[in-house]
């Protein structure tokens, strides 16, 4: 691999793909999308009780994120109360068939990983 490369690959800012799996890869994120994924549309609340154990700081955070990548469109009804519903955007869209590949390939070998981890575990105690 040459120089430019490394360096390139060693930016976050200039990698794309670590930019990216930097974005997503958090605790939530992937979580929020496949959500939206499976229920369309979704107001604050119903993220927030379909997920269950992330906080509202953090549900807002992870969803303030998404909306500034382009994966997920706010939309503000002007009503009182506010009414604030969340969706994928084409362009998160068009990245829910690499992460259901990845909740798959996730899934397939899900029991191997631990196996793997405990063994390393008992060969490095």
């Amino acid at each position: 691999m040459n120089e430019k490369k490394i360096k390139k690959m060693g930016n976050i800012e200039n990698c794309p793909v670590r930019n990216v799996i930097d974005r997503i890869g958090d605790k939530w994120s992937m979580l929020i999308i496949l959500l939206l994924a499976d229920e369309q549309v979704l107001r604050f609340n119903e993220i927030h009780k379909s997920i269950g154990t992330i906080s509202q700081k953090m549900l807002t955070v992870t969803l303030k994120s998404l909306e500034s990548d382009g994966l997920v469109k706010r939309t503000v009804y002007p009503q009182i109360p506010p009414k604030v519903e969340y969706e994928l955007t084409p362009r998160g869209k068009s990245l829910l068939p690499h992460l259901l590949a990845l909740t798959e390939w996730a899934n397939k070998n899900m029991s191997n990983i631990k196996a793997s981890r405990a063994q390393y575990e008992k060969a490095n105690a």
